[in-house]
């Protein structure tokens, strides 16, 4: 499990960075893949998805149950998350195409839910809501 305590530090060190405010972290629950929260400024905000098994990062347009394409490329303050130790992913590599990553490691029952679906992206094998 990704440590919290971590990301909330990330995350309120990201927000100074961008002079703005953290959100408060919505915890991961069945069947999310994910934690989220936000940076705020006054020209609007990020949201911020943090991995609930692995310290990867990732920015979307909008708070969502699961996501396909909704990807934002890295804030410049996104550092922050990587000085904590995370892997920031930035819009292409969540973008990337399912037929261009290694899938191998993927179960029977993942394959069920790509298909069933329509999943076609690295990203949103990695940010979902799946059973």
């Amino acid at each position: 499990m990704t440590d919290l305590r971590l990301f909330r530090r990330a995350l309120y060190a990201a927000a100074r960075a961008a002079g703005g405010g953290a959100g408060d972290v919505e915890r991961q629950t069945y069947p999310l893949s994910f934690h989220t929260s936000a940076v705020t400024r006054r020209e609007g905000g990020h949201v911020v998805l943090c991995h609930a098994h692995h310290p990867w990062i990732a920015f979307a347009t909008e708070r969502r149950n699961w996501y396909t394409d909704q990807f934002a490329d890295p804030p410049p303050w996104a550092g922050a998350f990587a000085e904590a130790g995370f892997t920031v992913l930035g819009r292409a590599r969540l973008l990337t195409p399912l037929t261009a990553v290694d899938t191998s490691v993927l179960s029977k029952a993942e394959w069920r839910n790509v298909r069933a679906y329509g999943v076609d992206t690295l990203g949103g094998v990695l940010f979902n809501a799946w059973d």
